[in-house]
């Protein structure tokens, strides 16, 4: 389908990919403070970066209850991207000292693991 649009070939490592997703959305959940303070962090950023595009406080009033809500979508998408490159990392180490198979097998059982972490560890907090 990509060949007939691209005048040139590549090959995805679709294993790879696979692998290095599961192993980031095992990290994304075993680490979800992490994740919620670099969600925090790139908010803060973007909604200071972005005020700096305004020049009048009128302007920018108007509109920044729906640049906010933008923002906080963007640093939600954004967040997945330092636990995609460990993700990575990780299954490029399981798949060089166990092999290939062993790579998703592995991430399989961690999105498990790091699930069911996740779980424990939010009934374990006091609700609201």
């Amino acid at each position: 389908m990509l060949t007939d649009i691209l005048p040139f070939k590549f090959d995805l490592d679709t294993v790879a990919i696979a692998g290095a997703s599961l192993w980031s959305l095992a990290l994304y959940l075993g680490f979800s403070p992490v994740s919620e303070w670099i969600i925090e962090q790139l908010n803060r950023w973007f909604n200071f970066a972005e005020r700096s595009l305004y020049t009048s406080k009128s302007e920018f009033e108007k509109t920044r209850q729906a640049r906010e809500s933008q923002n906080a979508f963007y640093a939600s998408v954004f967040s997945i991207i330092p636990f995609l490159v460990i993700g990575a990392l990780c299954n490029w180490g399981v798949e060089l000292s166990l092999g290939r198979s062993w790579a998703i097998s592995m991430g399989i059982l961690a999105c498990i693991g790091c699930g069911v972490y996740e779980l424990g560890r939010r009934d374990g907090n006091p609700s609201e």
